[in-house]
Parts: C-alpha cells; structure tokens; sequence
C-alpha cells in the first residue's frame, strides 16, 4: 500500500512487538542521503515526512554534530536529542514526524503549525498504529467502523475538525501539536501558536511594501529547495500568478534549487463567467513560456465511482478519475515534476475580502470612539450604504449567536436531517468562534478562525498515487503569517483597495493587468446541467441512499432540492455535490465491508461521546 506513496525505496524497523515501515518520494538533494526510519544516538527511532525551511539556523545551533551536508531527519533527531519534545517549536516548514523512544516505551506523534501533511494513529486495547496514509490503518483493521458523525457534518458543511477521521477510533494529529502514547495513557500538547502580541509598526506605506516582499520572496524560495523541475498551478489570478512571477524572479536571480519552473492552468470555454485565459497569456508572455493547459469543460458527471483499485479513505472532492485527472499525472510524470506550487490561502491571508469589519471591531475594543466614526463614514461612503449598517456588522460579531442569529453561509443544508444537524450544530455551522473584547485583538482573532478554516480545508486533502508529488503553500508559511498578523488591518484593506499591500508591494513583479483585475467570480452552470440531463439517475439515487438510511438525510427535503434545481431555481450546488460525493463514498464502504451498518446515534439519544470516550450531556 505505501510503495504507491513512495517509488523511491525505503526502510524498516523492526524489533520485538515493533514496526515501522517508511517508504521515500525524493523531492530534495539532502532526502536522496537519507535512510529512514532514522536511529538517534539516544536509540529513538523518528520517521519524518517533510521540508524543513530553517535547516541552516538549526545546523549553526548543533554544530558540534551536524554540518551542512546533514539530512533534514538528521538534523531533527540531533534537535530532539538536545531540546525534547521543546525542538518541535524550532522546527520551521511543513512536516509530520513519529518518534518511537524503545527506552519508556513511549510514542511522540507531531505536526507542524499549519497542518500540511498528515499523521494519523488508532490506538486499541493492546496495540497503536499511525501512519501518513490513512488507508492501511482502514483496510488492515479487520473490522468495520462506525461512522465518526462530527466529521460526516463538518464535511458537509465545510470542514470537519483537524482531530478527526471520518472512522470512530482512528484520530489525527491535529495542527501545531504533538501526542504522546504510553500504555494505559495518551496525553495531547500544543506546542506553538501565533502571538497576538507581536506587532510589526512602520512610519511609511513602503517600509510595509519592502518588508511584504522580503517575507514573500523568502516564503517562495523555501518552496522552491528542489532537485527537480517545479510545477506551479496558474489560474491567472492574483494569487497563483504572484508565485509564478516571484519564482521566475528568484530562479532569474540564481536565488533557487529549482532548475526550472512549470506551470498547470485549467480553462472551460464553455462557462461564460470563466474567463482566464487572457490572464493566462499575460504572464506567460512575461515569463516567454506557455505552461501545460487542460480544458475542464464537460467534467461535471454523477458518475463520482472510481477507476482502479485504490481505496477511497475519505470523501475527497477530487478523488474521482476522469480525463482531467489523467491529463494531469501524464502532465506530472513527461515533466518530471516533484513539487506542486498552490495558491491556497492567499485570498483568506492578504485582505482579499474586502470587509472593513475587523478594522471596526479592533477600533470598537479600544474605545478609539472619533478613529471609528471617521473610518465608518469612509467606508460607508466606499461601499454605499448607511454607516450605522456596518457599525451593527461590526457589533454582532461580539455578541452571542442567541441574539445575532446564524449568518447564512453556516446554516445546515436544508437536507440534513435535523437531529443529525443539532447533535452536530459546531460542526454543522463551521465551528465559527464568536469574537470576544478581551483578550487578543478582534482582527488577531479573525485571521486565526480564517486560518482554523484553512488548517481544516488541508486535513481533506488527498495524496493520489497517480500523479505523486509533494504539494507546497506560499500562502501559508509561518513566516508571512506572523508578519501579515502583526501589521495594521488598514494596511491590507483600505476603501476601494482589496489586498491593498499585496498590490503595491508586487508593482512591477506581477503584470498590471493582475494586479488591478477585479476579484473573481465564477458561478459554474455545468452542476445544474447535469441536474436536469441525469434527472432519472438522480431520482434513482434519492429512493436507496445510505446517508438516508443513516439518519445524515433528510429523504423529502432533499428530492425538493433537486427539483427546485431541475427547475432552474437557485440551490446551494457545493452542499449538494458533497452530498452526493459523499453518498457515492459511503456505498463503496459498505460495498468493502468497511462500514458499519448503523450510526451510533442515529437515534434520539440523550448522551454522545466526546473525543476522550467519556459520556457527556448533549447541548
């Protein structure tokens, strides 16, 4: 199961009830040297799986055992040799590592700070079993599993908890945190956060503009340490098109590993609201190179079943093989392509919505009552509406849900069956935190719930064996973040200037015509066309469906729903995809024998379990 993950060969440990099974997907010089799992001095056993960004920093500190030709595992062990479980904080990059300390008989699980790779574990009365792949630790169970309900709604929602699986008794490492397991005990840490207090203050807009470009280009060129060709998804927004020209920038200035960068688009001339490719063309005309292009049009198809053996482990939204997915591994594989740049992330971090709603609310927390009046006329006046509209905005989002209502993008689908909703409502309405007056700044608390959202969004993807390669988030390094969460709010949003620093810090990097376009909007037609031309299928579908029989649907809401979108009215097409992916997933596992044949609360029940298996009431 795991050489499909690893074509590059691999190790094992193995000794008395032990094993560990590492298999190697080289994306590095330094990983080419490296035998894993790895042997400290003190005879811990670590298997890694990641990048790590300040290898230089942490050579410097060990020198007396490491030098520059060292191994990123190796300089990980000599760091947990010196500092503990304390190294994990030190350790900057995207990563995922297992330690297993023959000497206590202990097992350390732990993950970086954003969550990019994933570690699961299932630990039973007289064994524990962890991995990087969830599969094996699914198939190899010799058993069936119950649903894991909180994960069923988060995913049909938005997305579930970074902690959960959508199996009850597998668990996942969630972000910035580490387990340890001893027998008869398992205790969980939060090694590192984000500090509210860390403030980065200039006198001029330049000064903000040089340090964004700094931390920026440092982001790219950390994802950019490779020994092969370097592929980059470009949509001809802002934020993929902002990596390709700040790559093409360093790779131009020797500043790289890289020995080349590629680039991936997607196009659909059939959508009318879909129109990229003249942005396309105007960075490849700046860089004097026309990257890989596939047409997604006609892609949209109920037929969500998969081609080949391999096991579906979670409810992807992109896990189905189709002529685009086949286009992309041949892409992949003739460039010899390794890493994969993706723009995730950067709308969410650099002020891409353009709310003036955390701004007032920092102002309101500080009783900074004439700054507040002054920039809620000017916003009003930008966004042509009363300023007393966005000072209730600003002030509902202290208060209690019981008095500001459920805003509508976190209502249920109105499909869900509602004891399922209400026994999962934080899941159900994206586990939103309500932003308090003390504490953290309220701007500070909105960047974290956003990066919470986007930590949970990366715990659903998928690694695909058909197209292997290590995906990589410039958006999302530590670095960036600490600094775009310790500037000004104003200084990413300003009236009328949505990423208001990314553009002026970028001037003359990225095009213009980047720059300056409008925000993206893109309705696609292709879900409700397939509604009204698969009609019989779906009403097929809607009579013998799992997630009914399981209490997750609603049987008559949810055929309602398909007729209304049969007949041209507007319905809430990513729920209902989800819906039916997941419908799709469910009967392949019990197909397997995988699932079991009922939920443990399908009924009205007066207790759940929470994540430490004990009882408590329901609320």
């Amino acid at each position: 199961m795991l050489a499909t993950y690893g074509p590059d060969g691999g190790g094992a440990y193995i000794k008395d009830s032990v094993g560990i099974l590492f298999r190697a997907l080289h994306t590095t010089k330094e990983s080419r040297s490296e035998a894993q799992p790895h042997i400290a001095a003190s005879a811990a056993v670590l298997t890694w799986d990641g990048r790590l960004d300040n290898r230089d920093e942490l050579v410097r500190e060990l020198s007396n055992v490491l030098d520059t030709r060292s191994t990123d595992v190796s300089i990980v062990a000599a760091a947990y040799e010196r500092w503990g479980t304390a190294c994990f904080a030190k350790l900057v990059g995207d990563w995922s590592l297992s330690i297993w300390n023959p000497r206590d008989q202990s097992l350390i699980l732990a993950k970086d700070p954003i969550g990019t790779r994933h570690l699961y574990y299932s630990l039973d009365k007289d064994q524990v079993s962890w991995g990087s792949i969830l599969d094996p630790l699914v198939l190899l169970a010799g058993k069936a599993f119950a649903l894991e309900e909180e994960y069923i709604a988060g995913w049909l929602s938005l997305f579930p908890a970074t902690h959960l699986t959508p199996y009850v008794g597998i668990h996942s490492v969630p972000p910035s945190s580490f387990v340890c397991l001893r027998v008869g005990k398992q205790t969980g840490s939060k090694y590192w956060d984000f500090d509210p207090g860390k403030k980065v203050c200039y006198r001029t807009d330049a000064e903000y503009e040089e340090h964004f470009r700094a931390v920026f280009a440092g982001s790219v060129r950390r994802r950019l340490r490779s020994d092969s060709p370097v592929l980059a998804e470009l949509s001809g927004g802002m934020d993929s098109s902002s990596i390709v020209c700040m790559a093409d920038t360093l790779i131009a200035q020797g500043a790289t590993e890289a020995p080349r960068l590629d680039t991936i688009s997607y196009y659909d001339d059939s959508e009318p609201n879909w129109n990229e490719r003249p942005y396309l063309a105007k960075v490849e005309a700046r860089r004097g190179r026309v990257g890989c292009q596939i047409d997604v049009g006609s892609q949209w198809s109920l037929d969500f079943k998969r081609d080949g053996n391999r096991f579906p482990a979670i409810p992807d939204l992109n896990q189905s093989s189709n002529d685009v997915t086949k286009k992309v591994a041949a892409c992949i594989t003739s460039q010899g392509n390794r890493v994969v740049l993706s723009g995730i992330g950067g709308d969410e971090v650099t002020g891409g919505v353009p709310t003036p709603i955390p701004e007032l609310q920092d102002l309101l927390a500080r009783a900074r009552c004439r700054t507040l009046f002054r920039q809620l006329t000017v916003w009003a006046l930008n966004k042509r509406e009363p300023w007393f509209h966005l000072f209730f905005e600003a002030l509902t989002g202290f208060l209690p849900v019981a008095f500001a209502g459920v805003p509508k993008h976190q209502r249920p689908a109105a499909w869900l069956d509602p004891n399922f909703a209400k026994r999962n409502r934080k899941a159900v309405r994206g586990y939103d935190e309500r932003i308090r007056l003390v504490g953290a700044m309220p701007s500070f608390q909105d960047s974290m719930n956003t990066l919470n959202g986007l930590r949970r969004q990366l715990a659903c993807e998928c690694l695909f064996s058909e197209s292997l390669c290590e995906r990589r988030y410039p958006y999302l390094d530590r670095g960036l973040l600490e600094f775009l969460y310790a500037i000004p709010r104003e200084q990413l949003v300003r009236p009328g200037q949505r990423r208001s620093l990314m553009r002026r810090a970028l001037k003359g990097i990225v095009p213009d015509q980047i720059l300056e376009r409008k925000r993206k909007a893109f309705i696609s037609r292709g879900p409700s066309a397939i509604i009204s031309a698969e009609w019989a299928s779906l009403v097929e579908i809607s009579r013998h469906m799992v997630s009914i029989s399981l209490g997750i649907v609603a049987r008559r809401p949810f055929s309602e729903t398909l007729r209304k979108g049969r007949k041209g009215a507007e319905i809430p097409i990513v729920p209902l995809t989800r819906t039916l992916r997941m419908e799709f997933w469910l009967r392949e596992l019990r197909e397997r024998g995988i699932l079991k044949t009922e939920m443990p609360l399908n009924v009205k029940d007066v207790s759940c379990c929470d994540r430490e298996g004990l009882m408590r009431p329901l609320t």
